[in-house]
């Protein structure tokens, strides 16, 4: 059995540094030998390492790509209340085109009805409530109907009497008729007295007539059953148009009735109804300032609700007659976009332009202004060193770069989207392309 020497196990712990792999040599000692070919390369080592480190800088890109895609996954399904801003339009020299006038009024309904029975009588039950949309012909309400069933029922049964009448006068006139036709041919054999010829005669007469008066019997009866059923549909409440119900104003047990009865125990109607798609504004007009404005003319509508959102109107009639007491004329204002936070009686302020988009569309256009829009200043926000809006649409926020063309108080001129786009007003910082957004009133 080998040993190792003393200056063998002092060769291995302090290999000659001249040598490059710390082994001995060959023929100094067995087990050195041994142990030399155990040992790491150092270079080997080193590039065992180099590996290691490059797997693991692989899996640590992945980690991080994986989790910034989930990152960026769950900021775009998140949700962000945002204001809401509209792109207007611009033609010719519509930039140009200042406020001439402004005035005050407010949303009123073109179509609103205050609906109620044409009969007095007590509401059985009441199918609607306040805000509900409701269509063309749709049940509101019910009265009870008791009495005017019974009626319709006697008006029936009265019908059908005179018809069995009616029936009765004709088989007998039948009959008569039988009578005269035999006593004709035995007038001409002298075998009756012409007394009973003429009594037949007068027989047959008088059953005819009887029977037209019982005809005229029957559509009197017909026209009571009619007014009977009339009646009975009166007593059902519907809505004379599509709209939504403003006022329910009546509660069942409560009696109803089409003209006001003393005491104001009566209803007299059981819901306000109102036509969204009719909404209009309506604005007093300075009588020294008239002459600004003209049917047709282009205007904007600012609802006192939400300051920050622009309505593209225009006028549409000018009342013709002033008010003495206030020197102004009434003067009709069409707005040209319906949306549901515009309701009814609304404070509103109208900004008229200065030329119609008639009269526009007749003037020159110039390349600078040629397919551009007016977007309120605070809709654009700089982005990677460039003007971007965040447009609005199926409820996420898209980005989109603009060139900006003109400037205007509170307003610029770009071009880049179309008009009647929703954009966001003020965009928050972090606010990105394709996230969810609700908009929420200013």
């Amino acid at each position: 059995m080998n040993t190792i020497r003393t200056d063998d196990r002092r060769d291995l712990r302090n290999p000659d540094p001249s040598r490059g792999d710390g082994c001995v040599e060959p023929g100094d000692s067995d087990t050195g030998e041994l142990l030399c070919r155990l040992r790491i390369n150092a270079a080997d080592r080193d590039g065992h390492r180099a590996a290691l480190d490059q797997w693991a800088l692989a899996l640590t890109v992945l980690v991080l790509t994986g989790g910034g895609a989930v990152i960026l996954s769950q900021a775009r399904e998140r949700e962000l209340n945002v204001a809401e801003a509209t792109a207007v339009a611009f033609s010719g020299q519509q930039s140009a085109a200042a406020t001439v006038l402004q005035a005050t009024g407010y949303v009123t309904a073109e179509r609103e009805a205050t609906v109620s029975t044409q009969i007095a009588g007590e509401l059985a039950e009441v199918l609607i409530q306040d805000g509900e949309p409701v269509h063309q012909g749709q049940v509101l309400a019910r009265l009870d109907d008791s009495a005017q069933r019974a009626a319709l029922t006697q008006a029936r049964a009265q019908l059908q009497s005179t018809r069995a009448i009616l029936r009765e006068d004709e088989v007998e006139l039948a009959q008569a008729r039988r009578d005269l036709a035999r006593n004709e041919d035995l007038i001409g054999q002298h075998l009756i007295a012409e007394q009973t010829l003429e009594a037949s005669q007068t027989q047959v007469a008088a059953l005819a007539a009887q029977i037209q008066s019982q005809r005229r019997q029957v559509e009197v009866a017909q026209a009571g059953a009619h007014a009977a059923e009339v009646n009975v549909g009166y007593t059902v409440v519907r809505a004379p148009f599509s709209g939504v119900v403003v006022d329910k104003a009546a509660q069942t047990g409560e009696v109803i009735s089409p003209m006001s009865a003393g005491g104001g125990f009566t209803r007299t109607g059981v819901a306000t109804i109102v036509d969204m798609s009719s909404l209009e504004v309506d604005v007093d007009v300075n009588e020294a300032y008239l002459h600004r404005v003209h049917p047709g003319q282009a205007a904007m509508a600012v609802l006192d609700a939400y300051p920050a959102w622009e309505i593209p109107a225009h006028v549409l009639a000018i009342v013709p007659t002033a008010d003495r007491s206030k020197a102004t004329v009434k003067v009709r204002v069409a707005l040209d976009r319906e949306d549901p936070r515009i309701l009814p009686d609304m404070g509103v302020r109208v900004s008229f332009l200065r030329k119609s988009p008639a009269a526009a569309m007749r003037l020159p256009i110039d390349a600078a202004t040629r397919g551009t829009v007016l977007i309120p200043a605070s809709t654009i926000v700089r982005r990677e060193g460039r003007d971007v809006v965040f447009t609005i649409e199926a409820g996420r926020a898209h980005e989109t770069a603009i060139v900006l063309v003109r400037r205007q108080a509170g307003q610029r001129q770009i071009q880049g989207i179309a008009p009647g786009v929703s954009l966001v007003s003020r965009p928050p910082a972090e606010l990105r392309d394709g996230m969810r957004v609700k908009v929420k009133p200013e």
